[in-house]
């Protein structure tokens, strides 16, 4: 019996502005070529997507596409993948992938819940999940990325001493991950001191989103998790 948790559409808008004729032409001839196959299409053959990669990333959300740009720079050997609903979003990062060379990235349009399942056990060295959408409203809480869900999928995925990143500048999303990460125990949140999650540590590139978190008065909470 299938322990499939999300709902079809958890996420808000998939478009903003008009893409301009640059990103027009990157989602018409680059997203196909970097595409992950399709998760209702079965189980995701990691080796396929990426012939030589020693090492698998996945993020969750990855917005304009900055982190999982430099992440994947830094680290060639590494098959990253990223998920997200947001076309302009993906357009963005199709540009970084381009101007910048990356042939490590793979990008999934769309949620990232059937992507998760889709994706073999074990092979992960990280997941991020940055500034997820907080859904404020208590009746919106089921469409929240973090949750029991998401930290049985993520300890699924995740080798034995992976570690996940959660990243949010909204008190309350804060306070729900840690409150889910206490039930989850395959999961050992890793901070000693407070400066280890009111810090950005320095390989964490700081996105356009929190700086404008920053800029309005948001402070980020950096969390970390270590897979037992």
């Amino acid at each position: 019996m299938s322990t499939k948790a999300y709902i079809p559409q958890l996420y808000g808008r998939s478009k903003g502005h008009s893409l301009r004729a640059n990103h027009q032409r990157l989602m018409a001839e680059l997203l196909p070529r970097v595409a992950t196959p399709d998760p209702a299409d079965g189980p995701i053959d990691l080796a396929a997507l990426f012939p030589e990669a020693n090492d698998f990333a996945l993020e969750v959300g990855f917005g304009g596409g900055e982190h999982l740009a430099f992440q994947a720079a830094r680290a060639p050997a590494t098959g990253f993948i990223g998920a997200e609903p947001f076309l302009n979003g993906v357009a963005k990062l199709l540009q970084r992938i381009e101007k910048e060379g990356l042939s490590n990235v793979r990008i999934h349009h769309g949620d990232a819940r059937p992507l998760m399942e889709a994706l073999p056990q074990g092979r992960f060295s990280r997941i991020f999940v940055l500034h997820p959408d907080p859904w404020p409203k208590k009746r919106h809480y089921k469409r929240r990325m973090i949750s029991p869900w998401f930290f049985k999928e993520a300890a699924r995925l995740l080798k034995s001493g992976g570690t996940l990143r959660v990243a949010s500048d909204i008190p309350d999303y804060v306070r729900w991950t840690l409150m889910h990460a206490q039930g989850a125990p395959d999961f050992e949140w890793t901070a000693a001191r407070a400066a280890d999650w009111k810090e950005r540590p320095a390989d964490w590139p700081q996105t356009r989103y929190e700086a404008k978190a920053i800029s309005e008065g948001r402070a980020p909470a950096y969390l970390e998790f270590l897979r037992k």
